[in-house]
Formats: C-alpha cells, structure tokens, sequence
C-alpha cells in the first residue's frame, strides 16, 4: 500500500488534522479518525510519511483497547470504517482506521514513567526531581524508578510544546476528582501493560493516555494507547542502566535530527533520508511484532 501523508476524504466532513490523525465527524456522535503515516519529532510534523506508520499504530492501540477493556470504558463502536465512507474512499481508510464516540476530551496528557529518561532524566539531573515529585538520589539515566510516577502534561497547540504540569495543577484545572481518578486508571493502565510487556521481552519505559467524558459523564480512554509514538518500548535484554536503551519508536529518527547542523526543532523540518525512513518502519513493524505476537495484517 502506498503511504499516506493526508486522507482525503470527501463524503465525510474533516473535523481537524492532528499531529498524526485525520478526523471527520460520522454524524453526531461519532468520529472517523484516519491514522496517517505523518511522523512528528520534537512537536514538528516532518515532510516525509513513514510507510505502514499508520496500520501499524492502528492496529496496535486496538489490541491494547481489548486488552484493557475491564480497566476503563473506551471510545470504540465496533463500526467498520470501510461502513461510512464512500467506496472509493475505503483503500484510504483500510487498516489505518476506527469508527469512535464523539467525546468531550479532557485537555491534560495522563503520562506515566517507570523509568528515568528523556525530559524526567532532565528535570532529575536539574533538581532531583520529576515534575515536582522527589526521587532518591543516585539515580542513575534509564534507572526503574521505585514505583511508576504520574506527571501529567498540559496540551499545547499543534506545533508547540506539551508544558509538564504538577498535579495540583491539573486538578485545578479539572477538578480533584477527576484528577484524581485519571491518575488512578493510568497507572493501573501501565501496570498491567508493563506487566504483559515483560513477558514479551519489551520494557515500557513511559507512556501517555488521553481521556475523555461523554454526554453521561462517564470517563473514557481515548485516541491512542500505548503505541510506540505515545510510550518507549525497550528490548529487555539490551536495557542497561546508565545508557539511552534503543527503542522500538521515532527515537530513530529523533537521533538523526540531532545530528542535523542549524535545526532548531522549528519548522520546516529537514528532508528524512531513504535509510532513516525504512530503518524506522522497520521498528514499528518490529514492535507490533514484538508486543503483540501480530504481524501487520495486509
């Protein structure tokens, strides 16, 4: 199948184009939302679709929705996708796809770490702490942490950075309550990911949820769960504390920008070249494979 940068569909209206996700609404209650081959890093949407991107991470946040179904109600219908669009429209949407309820979202990232890296490693080194939660001393980059944290994000406008909040934060911003009980399910979430994911060979070193409320008020997991754009997957048996693990992510592609003389994580992005766009599908093939025992179905 060809890559797809942007679905273009006409007999449903376009609601808005994400980071990654296409959504057109089905009605009023429900939404179309079409998993692009768009990879964004550092919060920039790069020029260069990743092929397959897009089934894959599909096809693996619907594993998880089932796997974690009795944790927390999700946005599913159970709704064909190829059922609500024209039949010219269907190779677009084939695979890449899921027929969702319409749901207030919550405006706050649900991020969980069970392991010392990236922005949490920064804030430790700076502070001994992350996101304003206390940790040992002496730990060490990509060390387990002693239990996992939550440290939600606020959601920023498209192109902008997330802002890592405390949870009084997010509390008042949504209420006590609510805070509290999103805090709750995402690390009941993580566990009980982390703990199949262990027996797959695969650390999740962190991970974001989103959620949101229906007309009921009822919470619901939404968008993505636990795919290799929203958690770091690591192969357990190359985890070393002390070291950046490899991961089954966009954290290829990350690297390479690293590397790019003058980019200042602004757009444009630089061009991706040829070897950095397969060696990534590679790995969110390889971690499909690897976590859920599932190849790419055709």
């Amino acid at each position: 199948m060809a890559a797809v940068y942007h679905s273009n569909l006409h007999s449903l209206p376009l609601l808005s184009r994400g980071k990654v996700r296409d959504n057109y609404a089905v009605g009023e209650d429900r939404l179309l939302i079409v998993t692009t081959d768009r990879l964004s890093a550092f919060d920039v949407i790069m020029a260069d679709p990743i092929p397959d991107k897009g089934r894959v991470l599909n096809q693996m946040a619907l594993f998880w929705f089932g796997r974690l179904a009795d944790v927390v109600p999700n946005h599913l219908t159970g709704v064909d996708p190829e059922s609500v669009v024209a039949a010219d429209e269907r190779e677009q949407v084939r695979g890449r796809s899921m027929v969702v309820k319409r749901l207030k979202p919550i405006l706050v990232e649900a991020v969980v770490r069970g392991y010392l890296i990236g922005s949490g490693w920064k804030d430790y080194q700076a502070g001994g702490a992350v996101c304003g939660i206390a940790l040992p001393a002496g730990l060490r980059m990509a060390d387990r942490l002693p239990e996992p944290i939550f440290t939600p994000a606020a959601k920023a406008e498209l192109g902008e950075h997330d802002e890592n909040i405390g949870f009084d934060e997010m509390s008042a911003r949504i209420g006590a309550q609510l805070a509290g009980r999103i805090r709750e399910i995402s690390l009941e979430l993580y566990r009980r990911a982390s703990e199949y994911a262990a027996t797959r060979g695969i650390i999740i070193a962190d991970t974001k949820f989103e959620f949101g409320l229906d007309a009921q008020g009822t919470l619901h997991l939404m968008d993505e769960v636990l795919t290799a754009d929203s958690s770091r997957f690591w192969p357990a048996d190359e985890w070393r504390p002390g070291i950046s693990p490899p991961s089954f992510d966009k954290q290829f592609v990350r690297d390479y920008l690293e590397t790019v003389p003058g980019w200042n994580k602004r757009p444009p992005p630089p061009p991706l070249p040829r070897e950095v766009i397969e060696q990534t599908a590679a790995k969110y093939r390889e971690a499909l494979r690897r976590l859920t025992g599932q190849e790419l179905a055709g």
